[in-house]
């Protein structure tokens, strides 16, 4: 830890390994901002370090900051996971181009410095912090340090409304992406999957029910593990199926056995396993994070060990909707990118990110760019609303 800055209303400081920090009072942070969900917890951050999955040797270097408001006792005031990227794997919002413009003039765009949560793509705030004051003086802390260590740039990915407006007002350039999350009816839930699959236009509904029954037709059955229910051998299983996900698509599993292990130790009460069966054999697993307090789940990682025909939409769609509706969640997250979710009762919401760049010529360009995108981006969200799977009253006869 070193202190970088200080003034007469805030010191900050630098932390390059996350068990340098105080659990309990970053967790305090996470409390007090109503969006920040599970995976700003210190535990979840701290295992993806110790297990090796988001590291420096993995291109993900922690670069925490921590504001403290000074005198006798010290104060957390504010707080971001910051990391010094080599690379922009594992990040869901896109920045590739503008790496290869910048290797094209002969500049380096890597290293960058990244607030975001390592490969796991939920919206929420990146800058945890008690009070406005804190939370701009902590952006500032960021934009000085990629400045004064001469980076090319800085991005805090998928956040919140009140980051948004941090970064707005300290002139960083904005950019929208589009997720599909699924929302329970309000203000009266749906009772059931029937209830939920009757508000869905026809041909929606039908389409659903055949491949539920296609799943049951050809004997698979499903067992849903929450918490300390998951066994060891589950988790094994789980990770089994998930890195045949990664090879069937000849790539390298960000997150590691270890990553899960910790995950069954700390936070046993954020994750839920789905396990589908057939004549007594395992045949694939859906892993959910859930956030009781909150009422949301958030679909993460799945995969099989044989191929059965719409076995991916039940494990990750069907399973836990029917799941959710029964335990009274308000919200399924299914993470980044697939408008074949909205056939599934998923809707189009935007999320959002913020980016300095220290280049001004570069940084006049992506503000360009970002202004064409985001007017391209807001047509196809009204163009993806305009296509609803749910019935338009007074538009469907049953």
């Amino acid at each position: 830890m070193q202190v970088i800055k200080g003034s007469d209303d805030y010191v900050i400081r630098l932390h390059q390994d996350p068990a340098e920090l105080d659990a309990a009072a970053w967790d305090t942070l996470v409390a007090a901002s109503p969006q920040a969900g599970p995976f700003m917890r210190h535990a979840y951050l701290l295992a993806l370090h110790r297990s090796g999955s988001a590291t420096a040797e993995t291109g993900w270097a922690p670069h925490f900051l921590t504001v403290w408001r000074g005198g006798a006792s010290p104060q957390l005031m504010a707080a971001c996971p910051l990391y010094l990227k080599s690379h922009s794997y594992g990040e869901y919002v896109f920045d590739w181009a503008w790496a290869q413009a910048y290797e094209e003039h002969g500049l380096d765009y890597y290293p960058k410095l990244l607030d975001a949560v390592p490969f796991t793509p939920v919206p929420g705030p990146r800058l945890l912090a008690t009070e406005p004051g804190a939370r701009t003086a902590l952006l500032a802390a960021v934009e000085s340090l990629a400045r004064d260590n001469e980076l090319s740039s800085a991005h805090l990915l998928f956040i919140d409304e009140a980051d948004r407006e941090t970064a707005r007002e300290a002139g960083w350039l904005l950019r929208s992406t589009v997720q599909f999350h699924w929302r329970n009816r309000a203000p009266t839930a749906f009772a059931d999957f029937a209830d939920f699959a009757a508000e869905l236009q026809r041909d929606k509904r039908k389409k659903i029910l055949q491949e539920r029954r296609r799943v049951a037709d050809a004997g698979v059955t499903f067992q849903a593990r929450l918490g300390g229910e998951i066994t060891e051998q589950d988790w094994d299983f789980f990770y089994a199926c998930y890195r045949a996900t990664y090879r069937a698509h000849h790539s390298t599993p960000y997150l590691t056995r270890r990553f899960f292990t910790l995950m069954a130790h700390t936070m046993p009460e954020h994750w839920l396993l789905f396990i589908a069966e057939r004549e007594g054999k395992r045949v694939a697993a859906s892993l959910v994070a859930v956030d009781p307090e909150r009422r949301r789940a958030y679909g993460r990682y799945w995969g099989s060990v044989e191929y059965i025909p719409c076995l991916h939409f039940e494990a990750c769609y069907y399973q836990p909707l029917q799941w959710c509706i029964a335990q009274g969640y308000e919200r399924f997250e299914g993470g980044a990118q697939g408008e074949h979710k909205m056939a599934r009762g998923l809707m189009p919401i935007e999320t959002w990110s913020a980016h300095w760049l220290s280049h001004p010529a570069f940084s006049d360009a992506v503000a360009r760019f970002l202004a064409r995108e985001r007017s391209g981006m807001a047509a196809y969200v009204d163009e993806l609303r305009e296509r609803t799977p749910f019935k338009v009253m007074g538009a469907e006869t049953e």
